[in-house]
């Protein structure tokens, strides 16, 4: 149970939160009953890794073609991984599938209210579970993600260093947070770390918790979180293909696990420590290497991809896929490391 102290820092936090909420479309206002579980569930998933500017509209898209667990349970792998395109981290699509197929066939279409019962759901990790268990049915649940981690870090100054500090914050986080409200008080960490507690050039003088706050007492609010040292990400490198085709590219569907799993792309080798060039063709043509090459980085690796096209005459004996036309590639849904190779390329008509 939180003591006084504790029980101040969530008053003046929620009291803010009335006044200063922002308005989001998966949101209910401030003090009001818990908005729609599905929409709550869905902005979570998006939100992973994503900005809040970016998810708006992807969300607003999703919610007027599958308003609901049934509608997206019944949607067709394909499209879905088409609208999600841009999203980035395409394993939350699969698992957003998944999941609403498991909450129709066999939670008749209801989300389980507990924590327990949703981490057992594909894609729910323990933020998600906790979440979505606050916000759309007002459970006690401690909510930490990136926000709440920041503005935790600084308010009892917590001087270990992440990813090491990270039960710590989490034992803090429940210290403060209340029966009352869990979920206003869980979007309102997240507001306050987005908007007033940000990573850099934290706006103290306009935060709620800034006579609590361990950090700004300090003066070196923007020391914490204490961050351990980076690792350089490696290198790969791949080529991809674009054969071209009476106004056509040629576009194959990626492995259905695996990075990018299940989207449509162009033909690439694999990926590798030194460039294969033109090794990897997925058929025999009049291949062309273009001075110009994609970059992209991943979670774990950085990408680079030599771009090679070729212009294709009659049949060939190409891998499975479909031939799709250049001036409608937008529709295609690709992902955003193949739709800069389209940029590259200076064919995104």
């Amino acid at each position: 149970m939180p003591d006084n102290a504790s029980r101040d820092i969530a008053d003046l936090l929620l009291e803010w939160y009335d006044a200063s909420a922002r308005i989001l479309p998966w949101r209910a206002p401030p003090g009001s009953p818990p908005p729609d579980p599905y929409r709550v569930w869905l902005s979570e998933v998006m939100l992973q890794q994503t900005q809040v500017a970016t998810v708006i509209p992807y969300f607003e898209k999703f919610t007027a073609r599958w308003p609901d667990f049934a509608s997206l349970a019944s949607a067709d792998d394909a499209d879905l991984m088409a609208a999600w395109a841009g999203l980035g981290y395409y394993a939350r699509a699969r698992n957003l599938l998944a999941a609403a197929r498991a909450i129709t066939g066999e939670h008749g279409g209801q989300l389980p209210r507990s924590e327990a019962g949703l981490r057992e759901l594909p894609g729910f990790g323990a933020y998600t579970a906790a979440a979505v268990a606050a916000i759309a049915f007002g459970q006690r649940a401690v909510v930490v993600d990136g926000n709440v981690e920041r503005v935790v870090a600084r308010l009892f100054a917590v001087s270990d260093p992440l990813p090491g500090a990270k039960p710590r914050i989490r034992e803090l986080t429940d210290s403060i947070t209340p029966d009352a409200r869990p979920g206003d008080f869980a979007q309102a960490m997240m507001d306050l770390g987005a908007t007033i507690c940000t990573p850099r050039s934290p706006r103290c003088l306009l935060c709620p918790l800034a006579v609590r706050c361990a950090a700004r007492v300090a003066g070196a609010p923007e020391m914490f979180p204490v961050k351990a040292a980076k690792k350089s990400r490696p290198v790969r490198y791949g080529t991809f293909f674009w054969a071209e085709r009476d106004g056509q590219v040629l576009l194959v569907r990626r492995p259905g696990k695996g990075l990018l799993g299940g989207m449509r792309a162009f033909p690439t080798g694999v990926w590798a420590e030194s460039p294969p060039a033109l090794a990897d063709a997925p058929f025999a043509a009049d291949w062309t290497l273009r001075n110009s090459a994609v970059r992209h980085v991943f979670t774990h690796f950085e990408l680079v991809a030599a771009l090679a096209t070729a212009t294709i005459g009659g049949h060939i004996g190409a891998p499975d896929g479909e031939w799709w036309p250049i001036a409608d590639l937008e529709s295609a849904g690709l992902p955003t490391v193949f739709a800069k190779a389209v940029k590259a390329i200076g064919r995104s008509e």
